[in-house]
């Protein structure tokens, strides 16, 4: 919006030059990050005294560790606060025009309205059960396919690939749509499958990995805020045609306009870090996991790096195996593998403070986030 007003209608129409530093994208994401953050800080203290006149306070599970009893009634679905920091700034400076820009918008909201449901009905039924898990993972499924038909639609347009860039190999990149089918129009479903599923896998994946990690104060939002500067990185260099060359990555100029998106997010994320950190004033709820999760995973998607995900998103992936891991051990053996999952409250149950666990594991993300960028020109 701010980018056609003051750089395609003033700069362009009348050449007043010192409006040509908006068509920068270096500067429109510093913007769109400083404009995430004092729109966090600046609502934040209304949005959570309104959360807290509805009466909209935390519901905590009988089975986690008791000293978090003592969090019952702190405001949550603080994640609207969250989405709203990411999503208006991207719109206020990014080049609109932009397809994937609206894919990652549309993602944000997708995922973050089905947290939205599942923490409302929390807050109606006054317990920690909201929407049931195969309703929630059939949302998340449907959102995550459309997205995936999406970015089939931009393929053929020439606008993204399907070729999979796996980390530490320059020219080993498999197709996961089977392009010796696709001439048939009969033979589409089974052409593209592989690449859907694999874009559903992506996302549901990670929108449950960082709702899973939303455990203790400021854990998933610290997290957050380390992957969403990794993918701000890997986003401009993507879309830069020199440095994409330089680290053999695939040109793709047109996703370059998504740094904007992931700045935002990274100033969003350090607005709610002011009121989340601990104790916390204010959870973010499934509205605000699950749309992080989002977009972090259709980023990834988009600009093609899914397969580093599990490195600059390292800790959600491993509360998420932590938990698959404990279910599927009790399942078969009867026997737990941790004191108890996810894994931030095992080390909980080990005797550590909660304060120690989460800045342990943002030095853990941080490693994580760190390796996965010196892995662009490990190939």
């Amino acid at each position: 919006m701010l980018y056609w007003l003051l750089y395609e209608y003033i700069f362009r129409h009348f050449n007043v030059g010192p409006f040509r530093i908006f068509r920068y994208l270096t500067f429109r994401t510093a913007f769109a990050s400083l404009t995430a953050l004092f729109m966090a800080l600046i609502i934040g203290p209304s949005v959570i005294r309104r959360l807290r006149e509805f009466q909209i306070g935390q519901y905590i599970r009988e089975e986690g560790p008791r000293s978090h009893q003592k969090k019952a009634g702190t405001p949550t679905m603080g994640g609207l606060l969250i989405v709203v920091s990411i999503v208006l700034p991207t719109l206020l400076w990014s080049d609109l025009s932009n397809k994937f820009v609206w894919l990652a918008v549309f993602s944000t909201l997708s995922f973050g309205a089905i947290g939205f449901a599942d923490d409302y009905l929390k807050v109606v039924r006054k317990q920690n059960l909201g929407l049931n898990g195969r309703s929630k993972l059939m949302l998340q499924t449907l959102v995550a396919f459309f997205i995936a038909v999406v970015l089939i639609l931009l393929q053929a347009e020439g606008q993204y690939s399907t070729h999979l860039m796996v980390p530490f190999f320059k020219r080993f990149r498999p197709d996961l749509v089977v392009s010796s089918l696709v001439p048939n129009p009969h033979l589409w479903p089974i052409a593209f499958l592989p690449f859907i599923v694999f874009v559903i896998f992506v996302l549901v994946g990670s929108t449950n990995a960082v709702n899973l990690t939303d455990g203790l104060d400021g854990l998933a939002i610290g997290c957050t805020l380390i992957a969403a500067g990794a993918l701000t990185v890997l986003t401009y260099v993507s879309g830069h045609a020199v440095f994409s060359d330089y680290l053999e990555l695939q040109k793709m100029p047109q996703v370059g306009e998504l740094t904007i998106f992931c700045g935002a997010m990274v100033g969003s994320s350090i607005g709610f870090l002011w009121y989340n950190t601990h104790p916390a004033e204010v959870f973010m709820g499934d509205v605000g996991s699950l749309a992080l999760g989002g977009a972090i995973g259709t980023v990834s998607v988009i600009i093609k790096q899914e397969l580093l995900l599990p490195f600059f998103g390292g800790i959600f992936v491993l509360e998420a195996l932590s938990v698959i891991l404990q279910v599927g051990s009790f399942k078969l053996r009867g026997k737990r593998i941790f004191l108890m999952a996810p894994l931030h409250h095992h080390f909980e149950q080990l005797g550590w403070s909660e304060s120690k666990v989460i800045v342990r594991f943002w030095i853990g993300s941080l490693i994580f986030a760190l390796f996965a960028l010196t892995t662009l020109k490990l190939r």
